[in-house]
């Protein structure tokens, strides 16, 4: 199982302080939380992609290939990629780059965004959101799989005897998550292509996710990529720690009460009850997590959210130190110990190449066979 953390990349004034960063300041700060998450132990940093103040990453492929070049193990993904308002040539391009230069760390989620006022922008209608969705992915798996591509749709130019290059690594391409809070259509398009689904889950009671997930599990199964209970599935999370739950709640309490995304709305103490926000201690964060379990079964990635809010560098820092030291080492050996031996692990580029090799081989083999 993977753990990680994810950004959205919001610049938000410290309400403890009332100092808002510079977008310089939080863009340089993106790359120190993503060296941390390495140095820490962690398997995987994400950042979404916004086009709108006041969040900064604009262009997460730029971002992630910096980071590449200054760290050495850690899978480097997005929380999301905008399928909707992107070309679906260029991602192929961008993220196939990107592949290469980082050595096959690299997967990517794909989604259509919560910002309505984007779709404009990039000349496309947010009422054709999810047929946007549904028809830019289909020609983005053809751009990676096939090396010359004929094709026409509703939404972009026809393309004719087009190559994307560069080619993928090893002729794999990279992982697609699709994540999706509350469309059906999206979890329906991941099983339909056999790819892994991701429910941002911060937001929603565990009800609404255990649906969300069972719909995908079962189609997934449905379409042949195999047992139910074997789909790909990442949830998110958010956290705040504290070596005592009250020092936690104490803290967290002005970023929750003053923050854009939840000031307003219920207390931090109902919504910590009715979502998987979990504010506490280590202890609480990793018996909180392993209960996710409990309503969608074994899935292969964890990522959560740390740095939103307004919190300064210094505590998402140290909250990545807890992560790693006291939380992440006890879910890894905890969630190991549960999953069954025919639950897939985590897909890496290592794993898909060596899946495509054994499959190529069985293919070669069963043709070679006596009629």
């Amino acid at each position: 199982m993977q753990f990680g953390i994810f950004t959205v990349g919001d610049v938000t004034a410290d309400p403890t302080t009332g100092r808002t960063p510079a977008e310089h300041e939080r863009i340089r700060a993106t790359v120190a939380i993503a060296k941390k998450a390495e140095e820490v132990g962690l398997d995987v940093f994400a950042t979404g992609e916004h086009h709108n103040p006041p969040f900064v990453p604009s262009s997460p492929t730029t971002t992630l290939a910096y980071i590449a070049a200054s760290t050495e193990r850690i899978m480097l993904s997005t929380s999301t990629t905008l399928i909707t308002t992107n070309d679906p040539v260029k991602i192929a391009e961008d993220y196939a780059t990107l592949q290469h230069l980082a050595g096959g760390r690299v997967d990517l989620m794909l989604g259509r965004g919560n910002q309505g006022m984007v779709y404009p922008w990039f000349g496309q209608d947010i009422r054709q959101g999810i047929p946007l969705a549904v028809e830019n992915y289909n020609l983005l798996h053809r751009l990676w799989r096939e090396d010359v591509v004929d094709w026409k749709g509703r939404f972009r130019t026809p393309l004719q005897g087009f190559t994307s290059t560069p080619r993928p690594l090893d002729g794999v391409p990279p992982f697609v998550w699709h994540g999706s809070i509350r469309s059906p259509e999206i979890a329906e398009q991941a099983a339909y292509y056999g790819d892994g689904f991701f429910h941002n889950h911060i937001f929603w009671p565990p009800e609404h996710t255990r649906r969300m997930v069972e719909l995908y599990r079962r189609r997934y199964e449905h379409y042949g990529h195999g047992a139910a209970d074997q789909a790909v599935v990442g949830l998110g999370g958010q956290v705040y720690m504290a070596k005592n739950s009250q020092d936690a709640v104490r803290e967290f309490r002005p970023y929750f009460d003053n923050a854009p995304v939840y000031g307003g709305g219920p207390s931090l103490e109902d919504f910590s009850e009715q979502t998987p926000l979990t504010v506490g201690s280590p202890q609480q964060v990793i018996d909180r997590t392993l209960g996710f379990r409990d309503y969608v079964g074994d899935y292969q990635r964890q990522m959560f959210l740390v740095d939103h809010a307004g919190l300064p560098l210094k505590t998402v820092l140290e909250q990545l130190d807890m992560l790693g030291e006291h939380v992440v080492p006890v879910l890894r050996k905890e969630f190991d110990a549960l999953r069954p031996a025919h639950v897939p692990e985590a897909p890496t580029h290592a794993s898909l190449v060596a899946a495509r090799d054994a499959a190529a081989e069985s293919a070669d083999q069963k043709a070679g066979a006596p009629a």
